[in-house]
């Protein structure tokens, strides 16, 4: 079937992420793509974007009735993390691919699910994990994989921010159901998922987390300890009890250590690269700056998907890509919960971490499965 040169795009949610960061990464690559349709239950809400986006956007209070209505190209989800699931599934049945903010489902079982509806579907759904389209993280992957940097040997992931107790007033923040985890699933995410797409497979996990400050039902810290297939150990902290917020990933190889400090997206000046004393100057100078700036961002990965859509082939972001990105939470629910170190690939159907990341733990689970 031949595509039209633009491609038609719907917006799910109409809220502050997809005002501010997909509108904008729509306008970013206006030449290729046309915004046609916009949904949201708050009237007022979705009559505010229409005004921001432009009143030819149509406007569905159900993406059922916008899907039968409009049949876009791409749909891009900026729900609550509870209605991923469905709307994904829904998006790819009537033959859109997705872009969906993270997580795109609570548990590996929700995720199978989409994964089933993509096969046969023949349509792609991708996560946002903005941080791996930046040219410093594309430069930094690019050294890493080569091996020009030596083997990687020690790995730093930090990501402390603050949330006060306003934040979690919000209904469905702090629940399991509604956001299927605490920072790990909601803040950290997209750290320790740029670090896994700088270092690779990783093949064990140690962990352990806490409900320190909020009453929340998830936690509102962890930490990990975590070994990866290439021999390299990290150190992964997910926290919203920090004063000091910043997101940072360091790792030491044998020729070098490269370092990201930022705090919600990066330019090429926000990454460094130490040699070891080693290594020439010469060498050393052609790490240090991609010949492009551009940003960590929506309009970044968006670019990407297009690209692949023109194509025909799977998007970054997706598949396997991103279910290895869900599976790491999971692994390290379920080894900080319960005392014991996880290996990849050990959570799969009949694992209590499988259907849920609290694994229906009695110190953990919602009270309704405790």
């Amino acid at each position: 079937m031949t595509r039209p040169a633009r491609r038609r795009v719907a917006v799910v949610g109409t809220g502050a992420i997809v005002s501010g960061s997909h509108l904008p990464a729509l306008r970013a690559h206006a030449e290729r793509v046309e915004l046609v349709a916009a949904v949201d239950v708050d009237q007022g809400r979705l009559d505010a974007f229409r005004a921001l986006a432009g009143e030819e956007v149509a406007g569905f209070t159900s993406v059922d009735g916008m899907l039968d209505a409009v049949r876009p190209d791409l749909v891009l989800i900026g729900t609550p993390p509870s209605l991923h699931r469905a709307q994904t599934v829904a998006a790819l049945k009537a033959g859109a691919w997705v872009l969906c903010e993270k997580p795109l489902t609570l548990s590996l079982a929700e995720y199978d699910e989409i994964a089933a509806a993509e096969e046969a579907s023949g349509a792609y759904a991708s996560v946002v994990f903005q941080h791996r389209y930046g040219s410093g993280a594309v430069h930094a992957r690019d050294l890493l994989t080569s091996g020009e940097l030596g083997a990687p040997r020690v790995a730093h992931c930090q990501t402390t921010w603050h949330r006060d107790t306003a934040y979690y007033a919000v209904p469905w923040r702090g629940t399991w159901a509604s956001e299927g985890g605490g920072p790990t699933m909601g803040h950290g995410i997209h750290q320790y998922d740029l670090l896994l797409h700088l270092l690779g497979p990783w093949a064990e996990i140690r962990a352990m987390a806490a409900r320190l400050v909020h009453d929340t039902e998830s936690e509102d810290v962890s930490t990990a300890l975590v070994r990866f297939e290439n021999g390299a150990l990290a150190t992964v902290v997910n926290s919203v009890l920090s004063p000091d917020e910043v997101s940072r990933i360091r790792i030491d190889c044998a020729d070098a250590t490269v370092e990201l400090t930022h705090l919600y997206g990066h330019r090429n000046e926000d990454w460094t690269y130490t040699p070891a004393p080693h290594v020439a100057s010469e060498r050393a100078d052609a790490w240090r700056t991609p010949t492009a700036d551009v940003p960590s961002s929506h309009a970044a990965q968006l670019g990407t998907l297009l690209d692949a859509y023109d194509n025909g082939v799977r998007p970054p972001g997706s598949g396997a890509d991103a279910r290895a990105t869900l599976e790491f939470a999971a692994a390290l629910y379920k080894a900080a919960f319960t005392g014991q170190p996880v290996t990849a690939g050990e959570i799969v159907p009949g694992d209590p971490f499988y259907p849920a990341m609290h694994g229906d733990h009695p110190h953990w689970a919602p009270k309704e499965h405790a």
